[in-house]
């Protein structure tokens, strides 16, 4: 034991850690670690509720534990659409059909029937369309391109990759454990006292204003009404809105599913999207963004020309094979299937939300979106994550994971076989009545 110790004093390049009463050295590079990733708080969100999930699994080996929190897709895709992944995949193996690289913003055909399945009459270019590898991925390329000396506004609560991309590329202060925020971000209070909308009367400018409608983790769609405020807002302060649409495919009411759909969005906004929850793509990867030509920096500089660059640089290219499957997903069999699937996790909602309701709950969301959102009053949201884990099974999201807008909520994922929604409504019904 002495010698370890010794050797952990003598050499300033190692660095020493403690196991089963072991000293064991490390050697270290000259590198410094990247003062950004210190300013992160604890590790995502996510991987930290599937730890949990893990140590839960090995506590209680026989339970059959219901996943109501990652928002992962559970129904099969349809065949129409694997069928049409596999017969390219088979083409990949014969001479004829044989194709290496393919073009980095996407393959033109995916791209014409994004611009016209999707967006119909708005005048969105298929050359304004970048295909990706999904939305998430997208956002980093998104900071990348804004780099590190932008102002950003995120609603509160909010999906945690745009402020962890934030403060990764380094457009924040350090997190402050009274407030729960970092510096340098303006959070935008979406509570129900204002229908889940930014106050904008309140809001201070900033550069770039990130919303995300319908709503993660709220489950609430902005209004038409509600959306002409924001872009009003944007173009009268010179900011950049990154409109976040993944979840535009669960809108039942006259919502805007895209912000392009507003009058005068197309100066100041950005549109990322995803097949992730439309068709059930979380693990074929396939997503896009949308760069209007009409998008300029302050110096009248276009900034569909700079995240072009940023896409050839850092990308190359969504696999050939998922992209034949979102051509199928488009097809009018595909449309038809993908949103028969779409309807089921709806509801899913339903049923969720309705439970909720029933033990005398607020439930908000559950309609345009496969989230429900529920208020648990004067509890913390890890502490109801927990008593729900431990006496029924059940994995939800603590709403303080998506800012301190959050705490005392949940949300509540609609994803998941029937089976399991309804068995996990009995036991919510059995702990909480």
């Amino acid at each position: 034991m002495l010698l370890p110790s010794i050797l952990y004093f003598i050499r300033p390049s190692s660095v020493g850690f403690v196991e089963n009463g072991l000293v064991h050295l490390c050697v270290c590079t000259r590198v410094t670690r990247n003062l950004n990733m210190e300013k992160l708080r604890n590790g995502y969100l996510f991987p930290e509720i599937a730890m949990r999930e893990l140590e839960h699994m090995k506590k209680y080996p026989t339970a059959k534990v219901i996943s109501l929190g990652i928002g992962d897709t559970t129904e099969p895709i349809p065949d129409v659409v694997t069928s049409s992944m596999a017969n390219h995949a088979r083409r990949l193996s014969t001479v004829e059909g044989y194709r290496g690289y393919g073009a980095e913003q996407g393959n033109k055909a995916l791209r014409k029937a994004i611009a016209e399945t999707l967006y119909g009459d708005l005048p969105i270019k298929d050359t304004e369309i970048f295909v990706s590898d999904g939305s998430q991925c997208d956002i980093s390329r998104l900071q990348l391109l804004l780099g590190s000396n932008v102002t950003i506004a995120v609603q509160d609560p909010t999906f945690p990759a745009y402020i962890d991309s934030s403060v990764i590329i380094g457009q924040t202060g350090d997190f402050q454990d009274e407030t729960g925020k970092y510096q340098n971000i303006e959070y935008m209070p979406c509570r129900p006292q204002n229908n889940f909308f930014p106050d904008l009367t309140t809001t201070a400018t900033t550069d770039v204003i990130f919303i995300c409608s319908p709503n993660n983790p709220t489950g609430h769609a902005a209004s038409r009404k509600q959306l002409e405020q924001l872009v009003e807002f944007a173009r009268a302060n010179g900011s950049i809105i990154i409109f976040d649409s993944a979840y535009a495919a669960y809108v039942t009411d006259d919502s805007p599913r895209s912000i392009f759909e507003i009058p005068g969005a197309r100066e100041v906004a950005i549109e990322i999207s995803s097949f992730s929850k439309f068709a059930g793509f979380t693990g074929v990867r396939l997503g896009w963004t949308v760069v209007p030509d009409e998008l300029l920096f302050s110096n009248g500089f276009p900034v569909i020309k700079d995240f072009n660059r940023i896409v050839c640089t850092c990308f190359n290219g969504a696999s050939s094979v998922a992209q034949a499957g979102g051509l199928a997903c488009l097809s009018s069999d595909g449309l038809m299937a993908v949103q028969s699937v779409v309807d089921y996790y709806k509801e899913n909602a339903k049923i969720l939300g309705d439970t909720f309701t029933s033990l005398g709950l607020d439930v908000y969301g559950g309609i345009n979106a496969p989230y429900a959102w529920v208020h648990f009053p004067g509890m913390k949201s890890w502490d109801v994550f927990t008593e729900l884990l431990e006496k029924t099974h059940i994995i939800t999201v603590p709403g303080c994971g998506f800012g301190p807008g959050g705490e005392e909520h949940i949300r509540v994922s609609a994803f998941g076989h029937r089976e399991c929604i309804l068995e996990a409504s009995r036991r919510l019904k059995s702990l909480l009545s």
